[in-house]
């Protein structure tokens, strides 16, 4: 991937909805090309897809908060069996495997604290081999976003 590439990325993350005429004025490219180089980006998956940024508040499910498990046991198949489980659960958006004393952050969206509690209890107790977990409720977001940083 050249700085080109890497251009058209960015551009797309900011705004994927752009034409390819719009895109190739951004980066400097002539629109055959351009197109060229999103097809070749979307075919060696450095380009995934194409989302919509929600309001998750307007949505319905004002609260995000952060969920970080220990697991008692880090044999493979408990590891696995954790893993699996949260691939399940539709509030678990984002679920991170991390070094230090904490196995899994998740990050994880409710309507109020009753579904949160109904979270804990009825999609993440029954897991088991769970050892601790700490949550942080989110009351402010100082940035968010989905743009890389430029790289050569």
């Amino acid at each position: 991937m050249d700085h080109k590439d890497r251009q058209i990325i960015r551009e797309l993350q900011k705004d994927g909805r752009m034409t390819n005429q719009d895109l190739a004025d951004k980066v400097n490219l002539s629109p055959s090309p351009c197109l060229r180089r999103v097809r070749n980006l979307e075919a060696a998956g450095a380009i995934r897809g194409y989302a919509v940024e929600a309001d998750a508040a307007a949505y319905g499910l004002p609260i995000t908060v952060f969920v970080r498990i220990r697991l008692e046991r880090h044999n493979e198949d408990d590891v696995q069996h954790f893993e699996r489980r949260v691939l399940a659960i539709a509030e678990v958006l984002e679920c991170h495997v991390l070094t230090g004393a904490t196995d899994y952050q998740l990050r994880v969206v409710v309507a109020d604290l009753e579904a949160y509690e109904d979270f804990i209890r009825n999609r993440i107790h029954p897991i088991g081999g769970i050892a601790s977990i700490d949550t942080s409720f989110v009351y402010g977001t100082v940035k968010k976003t989905d743009v890389f940083p430029m790289v050569d």
